[in-house]
């Protein structure tokens, strides 16, 4: 855009007012004839921020869903036993855990870029451990590292997006750093089966973690030429370094605004004194937040349930169906099964992109509740079909398989497993949006981390029939909880979560 003209409603000569951080990145230019923009244009630094967010969602995908690739692998080297697959398989969603309320949440203490930094130097240092790992327990405690490290990108990630971006498309604009989790899940598994397919060895696994470092390292270094969130810093009384920042975000040709001039909306009376607001996790709980609280972590904790479950055990079940797994004897059998699996799993997280993008388009108009509980209820479809599929022999049960599996994937991209993020990330306010956020990723992981450590265990013991029912009546209950405690988040990131109803 080589010219942009006054806002709407705004004289460029007339005194400049004071504003919210907010109301400056909405503004839509005017053309002299009165024709304005349909939407606030995007900057650069807007455009370069979304894009750096964007990395840790694709590195959770990429390191998540590849472990159930390579985890055959580890285990032939390491010789474990199911429970310690379970471990391995729990580990990095036991650091999402821990990670994204204890980092996240210092996200509203030392603020959104500094905590968005940290977190990428530290998923750079444990994923080049973990290529190096010499046996079991420092296998564990490399992951449990790197999930600490993209469980504090939940909320940040969030943050940084939905704080620096115009209210109108918000929802797109996270939705769509968020598909990169789905893409980071398809290379996973397809650098899984290209790397098999050079180095058929066991110790390929290492090779498809390596593969993170270099890209990892490039982000942690875009990170630091990005600006801090005006949103933030205007929420701790820092009011010209919210200016500077929200003047570097809004950076364009011609320039405009000239000059920020932000409205401290924390400030109660007209002398000027800060109605400093509380921030610690307690405040999560009480009746102002509760609903908010409740809204943004049971849903998603449920939800987590099938899709982690589903998502990290695809190889393994594929196989089980398949029947390769069974008849493994030797090295070859092995990288062989995984080959297969791996690309299957592929192909179903194609699914995994239509869904998100899909969402992306509705997400506006249709709003985060809808596609919730519409998600919510086709991923307990799908998961009827893969359990109907279990009585059945031959094509027919490999057909019904994939089909149930492909409608859960794209319903879980379009529902819950991409709105309980969105909605994490915007229905609390400013000053706890990290701890708030953080907590809910945490509280989900829960699911996660239960799913991935008993889920070996489970298919063996009560099968994948009686497995899958079980998340068919978390999907349905999770839809039950999200019309209970629906909130709609969309607008004004500054006035979302101001007149909650309390429960």
């Amino acid at each position: 855009m080589s010219a942009i003209a006054t806002p709407s409603g705004e004289d460029q000569t007339a005194p400049q007012t004071r504003k919210s951080v907010q109301q400056y990145i909405d503004e839509i230019p005017v053309w002299p004839d009165g024709t304005a923009l349909p939407k606030p244009p995007m900057t650069a630094m807007q455009w370069r921020i979304w894009g750096l967010a964007t990395a840790g969602k694709f590195f959770e995908g990429l390191v998540v869903f590849m472990t159930g690739v390579a985890l055959p692998l580890i285990d032939q080297e390491f010789g474990l036993h199911a429970g310690q697959n379970g471990v391995i398989s729990a580990a990095a969603l036991f650091g999402i855990l821990i990670g994204a309320t204890l980092l996240g949440g210092m996200a509203d203490v030392f603020g959104r870029k500094r905590m968005f930094i940290v977190e990428m130097v530290l998923f750079v240092v444990f994923l080049v451990a973990l290529t190096f790992s010499p046996g079991y327990i420092w296998l564990v405690v490399c992951l449990f590292g790197i999930g600490q490290a993209l469980g504090c990108d939940y909320p940040t990630a969030h943050m940084v997006i939905s704080e620096s971006v115009p209210s109108q498309g918000r929802g797109g604009m996270v939705l769509g750093a968020f598909a990169f989790q789905a893409i980071g899940a398809i290379v996973g598994a397809g650098l899984g089966y290209l790397i098999l397919s050079q180095y058929p060895q066991i110790q390929a696994w290492r090779w498809m973690f390596a593969a993170a470092i270099l890209p990892a390292v490039l982000v942690v270094i875009g990170r630091f030429f990005i600006t801090d969130s005006g949103h933030w810093l205007l929420s701790r009384g820092r009011v010209q370094d919210a200016e500077r920042e929200t003047h570097r975000l809004l950076k364009r040709v011609p320039q405009y605004p000239k000059e920020i001039k932000l409205h401290d909306h924390y400030v109660s009376d007209q002398h000027g004194k800060r109605d400093e607001p509380e921030r610690h996790l307690a405040v999560l709980f009480n009746s102002k937040n509760r609903r908010a609280t409740l809204l943004a972590s049971l849903p998603w904790f449920l939800q987590d349930l099938s899709t982690y479950g589903i998502g990290i055990f695809t190889p393994v079940i594929l196989a089980a169906t398949i029947g390769t797994a069974g008849h493994a004897n030797n090295v070859n059998d092995i990288v062989h099964s995984v080959m297969l699996s791996a690309k299957g799993t592929a192909l179903l997280d194609v699914l995994l992109i239509v869904g998100v993008i899909t969402a992306i388009l509705l997400v506006e108009r249709a709003g985060r509740i809808a596609l919730q509980i519409i998600g919510f209820i086709g991923c307990a479809v799908g998961l009827g079909l893969a359990a109907w599929s279990t009585t059945l022999d031959g094509s027919a049960k490999m057909t019904l398989l994939f089909t149930g599996f492909m409608l859960f994937n794209f319903m879980t991209n379009l529902g819950p497993n991409a709105q309980t993020y969105l909605l994490a990330g915007e229905v609390f306010p400013t000053h706890i949006r990290g701890y708030g956020a953080g907590f809910a990723a945490s509280f989900a992981k829960i699911g996660a981390v239960a799913t991935a450590f008993l889920f070996p265990v489970l298919l063996h013991t009560i099968g994948t029939q009686s497995l899958l029912l079980i998340l068919i009546a978390a999907s349905l209950l999770g839809a039950v909880v999200t019309w209970l405690f629906r909130i709609d988040t969309r607008g004004n990131l500054e006035h979302v979560g101001r007149a909650l109803p309390q429960v």
